[in-house]
């Protein structure tokens, strides 16, 4: 099993793939810039979490087309 991501982060994830979904791809690394480009966190532990269930999210999606 994988770790339980909370409401925050997803809440927060869902709300930059709404807004800023086309900007994002299934590379982490690429990711990480752009949720420190376009998304206000303070601490580095929450914005990797946040760039990986975007990962994560993409790549559902691009699997399911």
């Amino acid at each position: 099993m994988g770790r339980i991501k909370t409401m925050f982060i997803k809440r927060k994830t869902k709300e930059l793939l709404k807004a800023q979904g086309e900007n994002f791809t299934t590379d982490f690394t690429n990711n990480k810039l752009t949720v420190e480009k376009y998304a206000k966190v303070n601490c580095k532990k929450v914005r990797n979490i946040i760039a990986g269930y975007m990962t994560r999210l993409k790549k559902a999606q691009e699997a399911s087309s």
